[in-house]
């Protein structure tokens, strides 16, 4: 807790931070849901803490209180009326976990690959459009070619060549890199769909396409109640969720322990000293843009031929640019972003299981994640500081 002290007539006092106040505003907020009893109350007191801070003027966090305060106390009272076999219907913490982590993995793909592109200081928020070109051409690939690895390699091949484009665009012809990664969205939407129904027609894709195995551990041999529920959680997992945990390290490693990503920062942060220094500023941008695409298509192949086993139109709805929210919440740094994916995941789990409440509401829960994106991009938890040269297009002298 935050308190600093004052000097008065006769002494010192010790001044709480209005900040501190709201922190624990959002704190007793969340208690309340998690230990249900009494969430009203625990509430309250998280709106009443977060309102005192922002009529004080610490407004984003205060803001993160009183919206967590309300959320605490809807969902205290939603267990609070149900029965038991509804509680053991939502709140199971094992099958939530493991929903989490399914629904937060391509996200964590795309978040980390937007992040080298944005570190190299370009925007990139043609992620969605990515994912969908690789959850279309991995199915497509993993047909035609009867195995599932040759699916993924086609859809990491149709993310990059979407993320040639959008470099080529972007640092060649110095477009502007918003409007040029809407296009590609929209592009990436057109060329799928109209693919989809030529190929597949009504009929849809096939059953017995080949899919990304699962990782199945023994952890149910671990003596006691601990491993029943690790074996729950982790012990039939995708491969591809094993992947980028693997992901997560290397990336952190290679941004920031490594040469490579020493040079991915400078020319993200100052270009023109990157360059005087013997960097090849648009060579690290190209390079940079291609991993994004890669690693953003490999989260759309998971979708399809790994977690789903199946292709829609337009299947990806906005994870992409969840992703890029979860990219920006987590300060472009790989381990926030897989946290901030974390939570959209969890809100996907919950608001899969939340009907069993409601079943007219069902579409309201549905919007959870995207209601969290925007308090999230609205920067009520905190501001992030971007590259200092992102979307700025640079022009060798």
């Amino acid at each position: 807790m935050s308190i600093r002290a004052e000097r008065v007539p006769g002494g010192w006092v010790r001044i709480v931070e209005p900040r501190s106040i709201a922190i624990g505003g959002m704190v007793l907020s969340l208690v309340g849901f998690f230990v249900v009893l009494p969430p009203v109350t625990l509430g309250f007191f998280g709106v009443a803490a977060g309102i005192w801070a922002v009529s004080r003027g610490v407004r984003r966090v205060g803001w993160g209180a009183v919206v967590l305060g309300i959320l605490g106390m809807t969902l205290g009272l939603l267990a609070l009326e149900s029965s038991v076999g509804k509680l053991d219907v939502v709140v199971v913490w094992s099958a939530l976990l493991a929903s989490m982590l399914r629904y937060a993995t391509p996200l964590t793909f795309a978040a980390i690959g937007g992040m080298f592109s944005e570190r190299s200081g370009v925007v990139n928020i043609a992620l969605e459009g990515m994912m969908l070109s690789g959850a279309f051409f991995g199915i497509l690939a993993a047909q035609k070619s009867d195995s599932w690895v040759f699916g993924l390699l086609a859809a990491m091949a149709a993310g990059a060549t979407l993320a040639l484009i959008h470099a080529f665009f972007s640092i060649n012809l110095r477009a502007d890199q918003i409007v040029i990664g809407t296009a590609i969205n929209f592009l990436a939407l057109g060329v799928t769909g109209y693919f989809f129904v030529d190929v597949y027609g009504d009929q849809g894709t096939p059953e017995g396409i080949p899919r990304i195995p699962d990782v199945n551990l023994p952890l149910d041999k671990i003596p006691t109640g601990l491993g029943e529920f690790l074996d729950d959680v982790f012990g039939s997992l995708n491969l591809m969720i094993w992947l980028s945990f693997v992901l997560l390290v290397v990336s952190y490693v290679v941004m920031f322990k490594t040469p490579i990503g020493l040079r991915i920062r400078a020319v993200g942060e100052h270009p023109r000293a990157a360059d005087t220094v013997g960097i090849s500023v648009y060579g690290v941008r190209y390079a940079s843009v291609i991993v994004s695409g890669i690693l953003a298509a490999a989260g759309g192949a998971y979708l399809s031929i790994g977690f789903l086993g199946s292709f829609n139109e337009n299947m990806t709805a906005g994870r992409g640019f969840i992703a890029l929210a979860a990219l920006i919440f987590g300060a472009w740094r790989p381990f926030g972003a897989f946290s901030a994916a974390l939570l959209f995941g969890f809100s996907s789990a919950l608001a899969q299981r939340l009907p069993e409440y409601s079943g007219s509401a069902a579409t309201l829960f549905q919007a959870l994640p995207y209601v969290l994106t925007l308090i999230a991009v609205a920067g009520v938890i905190g501001r992030s500081i971007p590259p200092a040269a992102i979307g700025r297009p640079y022009i060798k002298q």
